[in-house]
């Protein structure tokens, strides 16, 4: 059973942090789908609207991450066990929350900077 990446199938920036995380999943479990093209189930109109705001993921068990903690997720699976761990924790994980929103609200600047070339 594969984690599902949701994310925002306009976003240049964010297609490019998906294709980042697909090139280094060492689980093999990672899939992504654009929360605009994703299936129903998962997706429903309360998780549309949510998508719409931040990038989520569906673990196999059908729990879902949103914004930093899903991002922590995916790095995780991506071998970065110990980092996601260490940010994982509080008063950590609150900075991740705000660096997240802060990139989210910003996705224009932030491809431009992290994504040359």
């Amino acid at each position: 059973m594969a984690v599902t990446i949701l994310w925002d199938g306009d976003c240049g920036f964010c297609r490019r942090a998906v294709q980042w995380a697909l090139k280094r999943d060492r689980s093999g479990r990672l899939e992504a789908v654009p929360w605009q093209q994703a299936p129903s189930p998962p997706m429903d109109e309360v998780l549309s609207r949510a998508c719409a705001r931040a990038v989520h993921v569906v673990r196999e068990d059908g729990s879902r991450l949103r914004a930093g903690r899903a991002c922590l997720f995916v790095l995780d699976l991506c071998g970065f066990r110990a980092t996601a761990a260490l940010l994982g924790l509080p008063p950590l994980v609150w900075g991740v929350e705000a660096g997240y929103w802060l990139v989210a609200r910003n996705r224009l600047l932030f491809s431009r900077l992290l994504f040359r070339g």
